[in-house]
This record gives structure tokens, sequence and C-alpha cells, in this order.
């Protein structure tokens, strides 16, 4: 039987620096995921950072945290954004290679002192006079803690909408994280859920490029970590982003889908995060708004594949790829899974 001081469950963003900044404290962690490989895997679109969000990254640099170092040795762009306004609110953001953004999370984990990776899923909390003992897997082994900590995420339960139909997962071709959300509601804990969105992801080759406006990186990017050598920095090579616009022909025809939106029919039941609503949600809720601005961003230097920030729904799939035929620069693209 494997005992630890500190267990922590899940191995994304969060877990990363939970299970590294306990293990550099001194103390002995086990970080369970289910996928070995999917340590610090994206699950939305693969960036770091953004508006109200790269302040946050700089102060889990600034506490000894990893997020910073791994963007900085795999982003692909680096852009200061509200450059307009005052340093205030200014907001650094990386566009990141998705496929190395995980590899070199694994890396910097795996070569952490302390710190044992666990391919496991979590099925149950073990508990004593509501003090925590343990976990339980889906192997039926037990592993001992003093404390554990959960950032499982998506996975508790997740359930993921296209149209009205419904599938579990943690995230698109992961299986969901069962038994954990049951163990919290038997030590008295309330359950809810939150919504997220992720866009269609289409096809790199089938873009008309030529027509849409570039959004170019900083000509002198600055990083997020304060560890990040300078001389070496950028280590990728350096991508652009391009601009398009939804209009008025493109509401209307996702308005078709809204009797079979989940959201709008009440099969979503959960709150979404107020800076990123869904491309149905903007047209109800900014009904004034005529047009919507769409970011087509590289998934990594050696995919083909794009993701369309902006366009994050869960309308169905066949009237997703007719919108998306409807968008300047996109009327011939191909569609590699709906949002």
């Amino acid at each position: 039987m494997k005992r630890f001081d500190v267990i922590v469950v899940g191995a994304g963003h969060a877990g990363i620096e939970a299970a590294c900044a306990a293990a550099n404290m001194g103390c002995q962690v086990g970080l369970v995921t289910m996928d070995k490989n999917a340590v610090g895997r994206m699950s939305c679109n693969p960036a770091v950072g953004g508006t109200a969000k790269g302040h946050l990254v700089r102060e889990i640099d600034a506490l000894g945290g990893m997020m910073g170092i791994i963007a900085d040795r795999t982003g692909i762009q680096f852009r200061m954004l509200n450059k307009s306004k005052g340093p205030a609110v200014w907001s650094p953001r990386c566009q990141s290679d998705r496929k190395l953004y995980s590899e070199e999370a694994y890396e910097v984990v795996s070569s952490t002192s302390n710190l044992e990776i666990i391919e496991a899923s979590v099925t149950d909390i073990l508990t004593e006079n509501n003090k925590v003992l343990g976990v339980i897997t889906s192997d039926g082994a037990q592993i001992m803690c003093l404390a554990l900590v959960l950032s499982a995420g998506t996975f508790l339960n997740g359930l993921m909408h296209t149209g009205m139909k419904s599938t579990s997962g943690g995230r698109y071709g992961e299986q969901p994280a069962v038994g954990v959300t049951q163990a919290l509601i038997n030590l008295g804990f309330e359950s809810g859920r939150l919504k997220t969105g992720t866009p269609p992801r289409i096809k790199k080759d089938t873009i008309n490029w030529d027509v849409l406006e570039e959004q170019p990186g900083d000509e002198n990017p600055q990083p997020f970590s304060h560890q990040t050598n300078l001389n070496e920095f950028p280590y990728l090579p350096q991508m652009s982003c391009y601009i398009t616009y939804t209009d008025e022909t493109v509401h209307k025809v996702l308005e078709k889908g809204f009797n079979e939106s989940p959201m709008f029919t009440g099969r979503i039941k959960g709150v979404g995060p107020r800076y990123c609503p869904s491309i149905e949600d903007k047209i109800v809720r900014f009904a004034d708004k005529n047009r919507h601005q769409l970011f087509c961003e590289p998934e990594g230097l050696d995919s083909n594949q794009i993701y369309l920030n902006g366009f994050s729904t869960s309308l169905p799939a066949e009237i997703q790829l007719e919108a998306l035929h409807k968008i300047k620069g996109l009327e011939e693209v191909e569609m590699v899974r709906p949002g």
C-alpha cells in the first residue's frame, strides 16, 4: 500500500502546480492521473494567459510555479494584449504548441524530486471522523495520504453536448472520472456544475488565408517567467494568428439550430464563465451586434488543426458546418470535429 504526505488528483494546470509546490516544500507527493501522456494536456484552446489571466500566470511564476516556464518553452506566438490602454491592464498571452506543452509539462513533473506520477482513476475517498485518509482507485487499490488535493476539472462526471447528442467524457476522446463527486456528496458537500464550451476544429489547408487579417506576435516578445533566459527566448519558431468575423447571415444559420441547442432547451444546467460565452449566447445576449470577431489559432507547429476562437458552440454539427461556410475565408473549410 502506497503512502504519501499529499495526493493530488488530476494532472492539468492546477494539479501540476499543486504537486510541484508540495514536492518542492519537501512533501512526498503522489500525482494521480488517468493517463501519463495527458499531463498538462490543454483541454480548450492551446494558449496561456490573456486578459485577466496573464496576470495570474505571472503571479504563479513569482510564487515558484511552473506554468510560465512551460509556456515560455512551448509558445509559438507571444502578444501583450490591451497595449492601447494603460499598463495596469496589459495582459501577456501566448499561443502554445498543444503537443509540445504536454510533453514539456510531463518532463517538468517527472523530473521533480519527491513526486511520483501514478496512472490510475480515483473512484472514492477514504475518510474517518471527517478526516481524509487516502483514496481508492478503479482497480481497488488504496493509496494513503495526510492531505488530498482534488484538481480533476472537467473530468468529474463530465458530460459533453453537441446538439441533442450527449456523451460522457472528461474531454474529447477521454473517459470521465466517476465516483469522486458521489464521495464528496456522501461527506456533506453540495455538487454543482459549470459549463464551458469549445469551438469546432477546422483543417488548416482548407482555409483561404489570403482574405483574412493577419495577427502576428510581438516583435520583441516578453516571456512569462523571470527564470527564462532572454538570450534564448523565444525557443520555438513563431506563427501568426488570423482574424475573421461572423455576420448576420452566419447568425441566421446558427439561429436555425436554437431549437436543438442543449443550452436553450435546458439540457445544459451549468453556468458558464462570463468572459467566454458561446457563439449562440453572444447572438442572443448581444443582439445589437451584427458581427463577432473570430481568431484562427494554430494548434501547433506541425498540426493541421486550427482552433476557431470565439466560435464556442454546442449546436448540432450540421448547423456548425453550414455556419462556418458563411464566414469569410472559411467558405470551403473542412471541419475536423464539431464544438
